[in-house]
């Protein structure tokens, strides 16, 4: 007689649903979200406002101050539960796929690449009017956004075609099309974002840097083209300037010697 398992439905893998790094990530800005509600219960206000000028992004803070991790810390924090589940939805539903065609090692330099990159050109950008004699923005910048929207942008070119379902709309769109609607709504927030709190630098700056994180070989293969081409030009133009001088040049004098 054959023998069967003892339970015949399925079974499913709750460990799937979960890459290394997402989860990681996901108990990492979740720790730290409660730690920011903890010192708020306890201490109050006045504690999460210092927490926030030495862990957010401040460009006054960076640049004089030399608070030089600000840039890394300020994707940990969040300024509300919805801020934090947003963030890590999005970083859950898009990033996984990624990071299982990745890998851990290259999923974690793109996620903290983009979060970085994003928090130094928020700081580039409002650092601007400094030269203009004002002084730079004190408003500190929270949380992963900058990396999340790296993440959805590399979503869109490693899966371009695949359908994402625009909730509660009846519609779907693909991923690049969707992508490039975010975009341009982030883009034309910057243009008219003056109380909506909101960091859409941040969120144009994350997917600039992944762009050019994940074009980088391309732009560097044009370089090398370009470069050989230039060299093959050079070295054809000093071939023809050798012919040029030595064409009318009589032939060597014979050898005279006799064995």
């Amino acid at each position: 007689m054959g023998s069967y398992p003892r339970s015949y439905g399925y079974r499913f893998n709750w460990r799937g649903l979960l890459t290394p790094a997402i989860k990681i990530l996901l108990i990492a800005n979740t720790a730290v979200f409660l730690v920011q509600t903890l010192v708020t219960l306890i201490a109050g206000q006045e504690a999460l406002r210092l927490v926030l000028e030495w862990f957010g992004l401040i460009p006054s803070a960076v640049i004089p101050g030399l608070r030089i991790w600000q840039p890394f810390t300020y994707m940990f924090l969040h300024s509300g539960l919805m801020h934090l589940l947003i963030n890590m939805l999005v970083l859950w539903m898009f990033g996984g796929d990624l990071e299982r065609a990745w890998g851990r090692r290259r999923f974690y330099t793109y996620y903290f690449l983009c979060g970085v990159g994003a928090g130094l050109i928020n700081i580039l950008v409002k650092t601007i009017p400094v030269f203009f004699g004002r002084p730079p923005s004190d408003v500190p910048t929270i949380g992963a956004s900058g990396a999340i929207y790296g993440i959805l942008l590399a979503a869109a070119v490693v899966f371009p075609d695949r359908q994402v379902w625009i909730f509660p709309l009846p519609v779907q769109l693909p991923m690049r099309a969707y992508v490039a609607i975010i975009g341009a709504i982030e883009f034309f927030g910057t243009l008219g974002a003056g109380g909506d709190n909101i960091s859409h630098i941040s969120h144009l700056g994350g997917m600039l840097v992944g762009y050019l994180y994940l074009r980088r070989s391309s732009f560097f293969y044009r370089i090398r083209n370009r470069f050989s081409d230039w060299k093959r030009r050079r070295l054809r133009r000093k071939f023809e300037v050798y012919m040029r001088e030595h064409q009318d040049k009589p032939s060597s004098r014979p050898d005279r010697w006799v064995n």
